[in-house]
Parts: C-alpha cells; structure tokens; sequence
C-alpha cells in the first residue's frame, strides 16, 4: 500500500487526496505534526508535504505526485489526453503555482513579520481579487475549469475555498489572507457555485 505523508489542513495534501479519491486509491496515511518533521524528513530527505511513497520510490511535491498517480494508475485520468488541452492545463496550474500563490505568501508572510498595512499590500489584495474575476470567466458555461474535473481543479480549490469559509481553529495564516482579502462578490457566482460542487466531492 501507498504510503501518505500529511499535514491536517494543508491545501497541497488536499491536492493530492482529491485525486485519490478520484481514482479509488487507498493509502496509509502517516500525519505530519508541522512543529515536528522528523518522519517527513526520514522517509524523504526534506521536511515538505505531500510525500508519496511507494516501496523504494519516493515521490514529493504535489503536481509531481498528481502526474505520477496518472501514469502509476491510468484509469480515471485526471490529466487530459489531448494534447492541447492537456497543455492548456499544465499552463494553468504553473500559472497557479508560481503567479496566483505569490500575493497570498507575500501577504500572509508580511503579516507574520508584523507589517500589517502597506501600499504594497493593498497591491497584492487587488491583485488577489481581480483574479476572481478570471476564474468567474474560465467556469462560464462550465462544471469544472476545463470542462470536466481534472488537474486544474484539484490544483485550485483547496485554495479557492477559503474564499467562502475557514475553521475556526485553522492555524495558517496563509489561509486566513485567501478568507479575508479575496471574499467572493455577487459576480461570482460561478466561482461560488464551483466550490460548493468541489466540496461534494470524496477526498482521501
């Protein structure tokens, strides 16, 4: 059996366990406690979450792990097989991992060193929330990002989420920014209803 290093709450982990479910994968799931890494590190040689591991394969990073779980069990794919979407879709979730998540870490990381006001991040804020407006258009006329569920959803809404609700005892600041800079407007609607359609779905 799979083995599952995780985190309680960790938008990346949840990345991974929705594609799990997906394919119908079970795994033993070893939990991180983020003040303590050592079995993360031990199994991987870094102290990062998610963590597959596989008897002598070890395999971190979600995307990768995402791309792995499609070609280790093909069915249920969750990466397209035509080329060009499948291309439209690995440009959005490197759009998503190195431009979307940059003004929420660059907040959430000025907010943890005490710089809570800032031209800066009322820039960073504006920018979060125009990108609402992205997403409103890409589900126009559509369940999911690319038409049916995939990739590019699990890569998004373990993320997008928090722009509709957060736990109470949520420990990460970084989620705390999605909850209270990018609330979702009347506009968005299909974003909305996205979130909540995501949310029904099993997750490992």
């Amino acid at each position: 059996m799979l083995r599952f290093y995780r985190f309680r709450q960790s938008t990346n982990v949840e990345r991974v366990a929705l594609v799990l479910a997906h394919k119908g994968i079970e795994v033993e799931s070893v939990l991180v406690d983020p003040d303590d890494r050592a079995n993360v590190i031990a199994a991987s040689g870094q102290d990062l979450v998610p963590v597959l591991v596989d008897g002598d394969e070890v395999i971190t990073d979600s995307t990768r792990i995402m791309h792995w779980l499609d070609e280790r069990f093909p069915e249920r794919p969750v990466f397209p097989a035509d080329p060009q979407l499948a291309a439209h879709v690995e440009i959005f979730i490197d759009w998503f991992n190195r431009a979307w998540k940059r003004e929420p870490n660059l907040i959430a990381d000025a907010l943890d060193a005490g710089r809570g006001e800032g031209e800066d991040l009322d820039r960073w804020t504006r920018r979060l929330q125009r990108r609402l407006d992205l997403f409103e258009g890409m589900l126009t006329g559509r369940e999911y990002l690319f038409g049916e569920f995939g990739a590019a959803d699990c890569a998004a809404w373990p993320f997008l989420r928090y722009a509709v609700g957060i736990d109470q005892d949520d420990p990460w600041t970084f989620h705390k920014v999605i909850h209270e800079r990018m609330p979702l407007q009347d506009r968005h609607r299909n974003v909305a209803a996205w979130i909540a359609r995501m949310r029904e779905r099993p997750i490992a």
